[in-house]
């Protein structure tokens, strides 16, 4: 079948779907205005399968999965338990939100990632470089935080659980900080996500590199790989729904900016609420693990690799199984 025929067959259905939707998250549904609600969620979760299937258009299949994630949003925000909706957005919900934004995940993470990469590479091979990106007194302290013969990382002398407390919260400020200026900036057409993704990929990426050509690249590289596996993650993921943010202005589609806006703010929140998530694993790892001095370098090479394999095990696989939790 032609996308203009499927269109055309399904067109009334997803205009009935929606405004059942409008009124359900208004707060405004009575019992005729509910009724076949599942049933309709159902078929547009089979039309959204179909249309995938089919290869059509990414702006359909997009409309597709608004439609559907709205509907699943209503549909087990009246069935479940407040916990049980925030288990199943663990395990299931979150890794299959981004799944379904991949288009701005993938572009999130090569702004990210790529900018730290390439800093990192040009800073270990041309060393002053740094100094454009960096002031002066801050790369004199990193060097100072993590001079292997200074050891002022971890725990010398231990921390006691008062400090390990306060670190904990200063990490969840910063980082959510960070997170949420890279989201919120979205608006701005998504010029301010751009630009934070790109510029804490480089700032990360100069730092990264200048401490490795030095030689302090056991106690930074050890110190980082733990929390990294979801600090790093959460960062572009924040970048990605910014992004959406920004794209949903850009190119509104069949809707006004405000409404493009308000569907893909509906998205992105709950990105953020997941990346809220992993940036208090990440606290709470940095806080209590990273910074330990018991453990040999070895040891936190291992975890760190099993850190980032769960975590993109995780986002690759979890909430795929048919009986998965919603």
């Amino acid at each position: 079948m032609k996308q203009s025929q499927f269109e055309s067959q399904n067109q009334s259905d997803w205009q009935r779907f929606t405004e059942q939707l409008d009124l359900l998250e208004r707060g405004k549904a009575d019992a005729d205005s509910s009724a076949n609600f599942t049933a309709h969620y159902r078929r547009v979760c089979q039309q959204l399968a179909l249309a995938q299937s089919r290869g059509y258009s990414s702006q359909l299949v997009e409309q597709l999965q608004q439609l559907a994630l709205r509907g699943h949003q209503q549909l087990y925000r009246h069935r479940s338990p407040l916990a049980g909706q925030l288990i199943g957005f663990i395990l299931a919900g979150f890794p299959r939100l981004v799944r379904a934004q991949w288009r701005f995940v993938l572009a999130g993470s090569l702004l990210f990632f790529g900018s730290l990469l390439l800093m990192g590479l040009l800073v270990y091979g041309f060393p002053d470089l740094v100094y454009a990106l960096v002031p002066v007194d801050q790369v004199s302290d990193m060097e100072s935080m993590y001079d292997p013969a200074a050891r002022r990382i971890g725990r010398t002398a231990e921390r006691g659980s008062s400090e390990d407390w306060m670190m904990f919260g200063f990490y969840i400020m910063n980082n959510i900080g960070i997170a949420f200026q890279t989201f919120a900036s979205g608006v701005l057409f998504g010029l301010g996500s751009l630009f934070f993704l790109v510029f804490n990929g480089l700032y990360i990426g100069a730092v990264a590199g200048h401490l490795t050509h030095i030689g302090f690249s056991q106690t930074f590289w050890s110190f980082v790989v733990g929390h990294g596996a979801f600090e790093l993650t959460a960062i572009a993921l924040a970048g990605a729904a910014g992004l959406k943010l920004g794209w949903a202005l850009l190119v509104p589609g069949r809707y006004s900016r405000g409404e493009a806006l308000r569907l893909a703010a509906q998205v992105s929140v709950r990105l953020i609420g997941g990346v809220t998530g992993m940036l208090l694993i990440a606290a709470f790892i940095e806080a209590y693990w990273s910074s330990m001095t018991w453990a040999s370098p070895g040891v936190k090479y291992a975890v760190g690799a099993l850190l980032w394999i769960l975590v993109l095990t995780y986002f690759a696989r979890a909430g795929r199984g048919a009986y998965a939790p919603e």
